[in-house]
């Protein structure tokens, strides 16, 4: 949905594991430094590469504080911020890095802005010095924000060629409406026109800063020299007084939303149906992501196995939770040939129904758990998949045991649970739906599901 790392990283099996020999995974528990500006930073030493990863999450930077009419202008600083100083420009930046195997970058997510940085560990020094350079003075180049600007208009223009990135325009601006969780990432044409590099010089000064900074170092360093570095690099930087403000709640729909974008010359219908998911850190996640997994989460769930296998409707047919720390997201999508649309969304509901209605079968449930348990995932055998995390959950305050509990409750999650989480989460009456095709071969199909909203793909904006 976003240009940011999917939060539910924190409650996926993706980030969860058991070993080949079925030892329960245990991420081991960082140390606590703090620099002196404040800055936390946890601390793993790891020795099996000489190479070093380092993140850093700054409160109050991301996509959920920009003013409105400047929708984009998170990422857009953030993209900004390794593009020199007023000492180094964007080209030697970029060749120092290169010269040094190094990689260094700053983007913005809906709360925060992050930096990451990956090298070999004889090299941190320096890479640390350059990405902290760029991040407490960022020069702001005119050039560079409009080669910025140009490539995200670009983009927007292309994607309504796309029908399967197009619909998920569509869906974010359908379900959050104006919430800030509804700002797209890259901007929208109206506010990228008028959006200057004085704009994001002024976005930067009010929101980067190092309070309520949190990051993670990991890898090849001693925890003694770390310290010296951080606090050298960093530990001087004062910054903005960030102001942070509430998001607010997260929009509920209220009966059927229904929306139809006409793409006159698309052969394929694409689709997305939201409803209300679940927060992060809810005592329900274990049980949602069993359900989930067995309705869309792998190639052998529900979803997948009817709509592609069964009736080759489609390629491809998925289901997902995305947490936030305010709620959360149910989602689940598709795409199917223009005159298979209404076949299709009939499939969906029925499915929706059955696992409200019926739940799962032992077996199904046993197996779902095993899924979850049995996925070792390379991503947290890396320095950086460590970091990662650390930071994520220090950030969202979920506690490093997070994982332990996580696949505790996975693994004792009964039928009657995963019932029980599917009746919370996979919507029934209240969900947003929205379709890219050509109206003419589907509109028709469609009327059975309820009075849709008709736009047109070649319209301003979405």
């Amino acid at each position: 949905m976003k240009s940011r790392m999917s939060l539910l990283c924190l409650s996926a099996a993706v980030f969860l594991a058991a070993s080949a020999a079925g030892a329960a995974f245990k991420l081991p528990v960082p140390e606590k430094l703090t620099l002196k500006n404040g800055i936390v930073v946890y601390y793993l030493k790891t020795a099996e590469v000489p190479m070093v990863s380092f993140r850093l999450y700054l409160k109050g930077a991301g996509s959920a504080q920009e003013p409105s009419a400047f929708e984009g202008i998170a990422g857009m600083t953030a993209d900004q911020i390794m593009k020199g100083t007023p000492a180094m420009g964007a080209e030697a930046v970029a060749e120092a890095l290169d010269f040094l195997g190094a990689r260094a970058g700053v983007s913005a997510a809906d709360e925060y802005a992050s930096l990451s940085a990956e090298c070999l560990s004889e090299h941190f020094p320096r890479v640390l010095d350059i990405a902290a350079a760029c991040l407490k003075e960022p020069a702001f180049l005119e050039d560079e924000f409009k080669k910025a600007r140009d490539i995200r208009l670009n983009e927007l223009k292309s994607s309504k060629d796309n029908p399967g990135r197009a619909v998920r325009y569509y869906f974010l601006k359908a379900y959050f409406g104006t919430h800030p969780l509804g700002h797209f990432p890259s901007g929208t044409d109206e506010s990228l026109v008028k959006m200057t590099a004085a704009d994001v010089r002024d976005y930067y000064r009010t929101y980067y800063g190092p309070k309520g900074a949190i990051g993670a170092l990991v890898g090849d360093i001693e925890k003694k020299q770390a310290l010296v570095l951080l606090n050298a690099a960093l530990g001087g930087w004062k910054g903005a007084n960030v102001p942070v403000t509430a998001t607010p709640p997260l929009p509920e729909p209220r009966g059927a939303k229904l929306l139809l974008v006409d793409k006159p010359d698309a052969t394929q219908a694409y689709w997305i149906l939201g409803a209300p998911g679940h927060a992060l850190g809810d005592k329900i996640t274990p049980q949602a992501a069993v359900m989930n997994t067995l309705f869309g989460g792998r190639f052998t769930s529900w979803l997948s196995t009817e709509m592609r296998i069964k009736r080759g409707l489609t390629y491809g047919a998925n289901s997902s939770l995305q947490p936030y720390r305010i709620g959360g997201l149910f989602q689940a999508a598709s795409y199917t040939r223009n005159e298979k649309i209404g076949e299709m969304l009939d499939l969906l509901f029925d499915l929706l129904r059955k696992a409200g209605r019926d739940g799962f079968t032992p077996a199904e449930v046993e197996s779902s758990r095993n899924y979850i348990q049995g996925q070792f995932p390379p991503t947290l055998e890396t320095n950086g998949a460590k970091a990662n995390a650390y930071v994520q959950l220090a950030y969202f305050n979920l506690g490093f045991d997070y994982y332990d509990r996580y696949l505790a409750g996975v693994k004792t999650t009964s039928p009657e649970a995963a019932k029980a989480a599917a009746a919370r989460l996979i919507p029934a009456d209240d969900y947003v739906l929205v379709v890219v095709g050509k109206a003419d071969e589907i509109r028709d199909q469609l009327k059975k599901f309820g009075a849709w909203t008709e736009k047109k793909i070649s319209d301003p904006g979405f």
